[in-house]
């Protein structure tokens, strides 16, 4: 099992002198650390339409990159190349389980698992994150270059990738397997692989406030909300058609305000914008669907796994009213221990003994169908699946 090593600090020390202030090599982070996916699989993911992957390499001196999905590989045989492929978490449960060790930063704040193969020479350019990423260093070694934070020039060394210029590094080191380093965003870094090599770079991002205020705008478009009216009886006699005073402007200003600070609208908006994917998910909806019978039988017999990437949060002040969100839908539920909205939410696998109580109560009456009938549509949705269909 994966198991995250401070070697020369604590956990506590890094999220306070490090996460989000300065980059840092964590030296054998993971112990005998293996790869959780071969370059053959990888590049069979790259292949295919439903997955995002990049191909990165120098012509005659010129940067190329290539979007997936890809047919072959030929043409770049005689090259220095990376292959990248984002969100494999969704799609490998090993790959996935990478994620679990990283439980110390909040789940909202998750972006992917992305992987990258190199060979001998390969890199991608200089360039600067706008995230938090722990690069996790596979199979072979692979030297990086991270300079200080500050203001650095960027351009396209390709219509798809944005590079900086040539940066003095504070950090300059070759990653060995079981090696992580951190960056933080806004620190410009350059990997070059010194041998075949792979790297799995656990991603942290947070939204802008322009993704967000436009993700509210889409919200209230389909949930029809937002739709009062400014209204202004009694007002005076305006002189200048054309000016927008002081008191229309408030008018304007509170009228998006009473809609930002509505509560209840922006924790259903929040909830439900933050568990949507950027990426797919490997959803395979079953084409026998359980009942809910079935389900209750075969939950006894093995433990359901959450799908690689699928998102679900719940709020500190909505446990107790039993609501949750998940894959972007909102589930309200009626009659169970408010634990279990905690149970589905924090962990990547759900045993008998944790739900067993809340599915079939002590008295033998249940009274919790709404979650035994949800959990049953989430199974046959893919959402979550017994070990056995790995």
């Amino acid at each position: 099992m994966l198991k995250l090593h401070f070697s020369t600090f604590t956990l506590e020390d890094f999220l306070q002198n490090y996460w989000q202030q300065r980059p840092v090599v964590i030296r054998l982070g993971f112990p005998e650390f293996a790869d959780l996916i071969c370059p053959n699989d990888l590049a069979g993911l790259a292949c295919e339409d439903n997955v995002e992957s990049r191909l990165i390499y120098k012509k005659d001196g010129e940067w190329q990159a290539e979007a997936g999905p890809f047919e072959s590989y030929e043409h770049v045989d005689n090259l220095a190349w990376t292959l990248i492929v984002q969100a494999v978490n969704h799609w490998s449960p090993e790959v996935a389980r990478l994620v679990e060790v990283f439980s110390f930063i909040p789940k909202w704040r998750f972006d992917d698992v992305m992987i990258s193969y190199s060979t001998p020479g390969a890199g991608v350019g200089p360039h600067i994150d706008l995230y938090d990423v722990f690069i996790c260093q596979g199979s072979g070694r692979r030297t990086w270059r991270v300079g200080e934070q500050g203001t650095h020039r960027q351009f396209a060394a390709h219509p798809a990738l944005l590079h900086t210029d040539p940066f003095i590094p504070i950090i300059d080191v070759e990653l060995l397997p079981g090696d992580i380093l951190y960056i933080p965003p806004g620190f410009p870094h350059d990997g070059v692989s010194l041998e075949t090599s792979m790297s799995f770079s656990v991603g942290f991002r947070s939204k802008s406030a322009r993704d967000m205020l436009s993700g509210l705008a889409d919200y209230l478009i389909d949930q029809d909300l937002g739709n009062t009216l400014i209204s202004d009886a009694g007002r005076q006699i305006h002189r200048h058609q054309g000016l927008i005073n002081s008191q229309d402007f408030n008018l304007i200003q509170n009228q998006m305000r009473a809609v930002l600070e509505d509560k209840t609208l922006i924790t259903k908006f929040i909830g439900s914008f933050l568990t949507r994917t950027k990426c797919l998910l490997d959803l395979q909806e079953l084409d026998d669907p359980y009942t809910e019978v079935d389900l209750l039988a075969q939950l006894q017999l093995q433990d359901l796994k959450r799908t690689g990437g699928l998102r679900c949060f719940y709020f500190e002040d909505q446990v107790e009213q039993r609501i949750c969100y998940v894959n972007g839908e909102c589930y309200q539920f009626e009659a169970f221990d408010s634990n279990a909205i905690s149970l589905i939410c924090d962990q990547e696998r759900l045993t008998w003994s944790d739900l067993k109580d809340q599915l079939i109560p002590s008295d033998g009456q249940s009274d919790c169908a709404d979650l035994l009938t949800t959990l049953t549509e989430w199974v046959n949705l893919g959402y979550w699946y017994f070990e056995d269909q790995e």
